[in-house]
C-alpha cells in the first residue's frame, strides 16, 4: 500500500475543506491510503503523527495564507520537523502543497514557496498541479485551476464566506486533482 499524508492547519474550516478534497483525490488512486494530520490551534500534531509521517510515501502540506505566508501553527510544525530532517526521515518522499486565502492573489505563492523550501530542506521531490489555467473570459470560480496555480493548489474563500460556501467547486476540484496526481507519482516511485 502506498501511503499519502496531508499535513495542514485550518483556522476557520476553509482549508480543512480543501484538505479533504486533496485527501479524496489521493484516496481515489488504487493501492493508496490517504491520511490527514490536522495541526491544532496550538500548532501541534495529533499524538503519533510524527512516527506516522516517517512511514508515508508522500506528504502534502497545507495552510491558509495569512499576512503573506503560512499560519504560525504551520510554521511551528515546520520548525519541529528539524528532528526528522536531522535523520533524513522524509528524504525522497513526494511533496506538494495547497493554500487558501480570502483574496484573489493574497500572496498565496509565498506560502507555496515556503512549502517548497521546506520540502527541499527535507530532500523531498516536489510535485506541482500539472494543470492548465482556466483563464478566458468564460471561466470563473467553478472551473479547475481558475486561480492558475502551477506549483501548488490555490483556493479563494471570500472573507465573508462560511466554510460551507467556500472554497468553491473549481478550487476543490483543483485540490482533488493535486491529491490524485501526488498519489499517482507516489505509486510510480514505489513501484
Amino acid at each position: 500500500m502506498t501511503k499519502v499524508a496531508i499535513v495542514y492547519f485550518s483556522g476557520y474550516g476553509h482549508t480543512a475543506k480543501q484538505a479533504e478534497a486533496v485527501k479524496q483525490g489521493a484516496a481515489s488512486v488504487a493501492g493508496v491510503t490517504a491520511t490527514d494530520f490536522r495541526i491544532n490551534e496550538n500548532g501541534d500534531l495529533p499524538e503519533g503523527a510524527w512516527e506516522a509521517l516517517a512511514q508515508q510515501d508522500a506528504i502534502i502540506f497545507g495552510s491558509p495564507t495569512y499576512m503573506g505566508g503560512p499560519a504560525w501553527q504551520f510554521k511551528k510544525f515546520a520548525d519541529a520537523s528539524s528532528k526528522p530532517w536531522f535523520t533524513q526521515a522524509w528524504k525522497d518522499k513526494i511533496a506538494a502543497g495547497f493554500t487558501n486565502s480570502a483574496s484573489t492573489n493574497g500572496d498565496k505563492f509565498s506560502t507555496i514557496s515556503y512549502f517548497f523550501t521546506l520540502s527541499q530542506q527535507h530532500g523531498q521531490i516536489w510535485i506541482g498541479t500539472g494543470l492548465m489555467p482556466s483563464n478566458t473570459k468564460a471561466n470563473g470560480p467553478d472551473d479547475v485551476n481558475w486561480t492558475a496555480g502551477f506549483a501548488g493548489a490555490l483556493a479563494i474563500s471570500p472573507s465573508d464566506a462560511s466554510a460551507d460556501e467556500a472554497p468553491r467547486k473549481g478550487d476543490l476540484e483543483t485540490a482533488r486533482l493535486l491529491g490524485k496526481r501526488v498519489a499517482e507519482f507516489a505509486v510510480k516511485a514505489g513501484g
